[in-house]
């Protein structure tokens, strides 16, 4: 298998790149997320590859970061999900968004991509939901804006969602717990304090 090609850029667009690997073309199929951080014509890159062989298919996907690529894997293993669909989701949702969504249980958020409808939606939130990491739930949780320095915010939410309460809800529980809490309350009271004001 081809695990990754570092190369020259001869060919870039959209859906598809060439790199010339000491004078072999190859030529991969790409999401749109991995094009905008393609470099220009002419320059080398490392590009992370999935070699996808079938009876009737042989292709090379092309991805500029591994994580993209391990959700592409992912996706594939979905009942129902080939490659086409995989690099589909990857060029309307980033790696976080995808997470996020999964983690969230947002059908509406997966079902704007193109080519997914609610029952297919609704399959990648219950296959993908057990596959996604500790670390990759907790990348998908937190946005930009929150504050990872406080490790309660972090466990009280993950606690919550483990319960079954989606990623705005939990979020707005630990936050409302936390702003008239004080620096010595545990992650547990947080939690239980969390939940006795449902």
């Amino acid at each position: 298998m081809i695990c990754f090609l570092e190369g020259t850029i001869v060919d870039k667009q959209p859906t598809r790149v060439v790199l010339n690997v000491a004078g072999v073309g190859y030529e991969m199929l790409i999401p749109l997320s991995s094009y905008d951080r393609l470099p220009s014509t002419g320059e080398t890159c490392h590009i992370e590859t999935f070699d996808y062989v079938r009876e009737d298919q042989h292709a090379l996907y092309g991805f500029m970061s591994a994580a993209e690529k391990e959700m592409f894997e992912l996706l594939l293993g979905i009942t129902g999900i080939g490659p086409k669909l995989a690099l589909s989701a990857l060029s309307g949702m980033s790696v976080r968004e995808i997470r996020a969504a999964v983690v969230d249980g947002d059908q509406k958020r997966l079902s704007a991509i193109s080519g997914v409808g609610r029952k297919m939606a609704e399959r990648m939130i219950v296959e993908l939901r057990d596959k996604l990491s500790a670390g990759d739930a907790l990348a998908a949780v937190f946005g930009e804006d929150d504050d990872m320095s406080d490790h309660r915010l972090r466990d009280a939410m993950l606690a919550l969602i483990s319960l079954g309460y989606k990623q705005k809800e939990s979020r707005k529980m630990v936050r409302d717990v936390l702003d008239s809490a004080d620096q010595d309350t545990s992650v547990e009271d947080v939690i239980r304090q969390a939940l006795a004001r449902r």
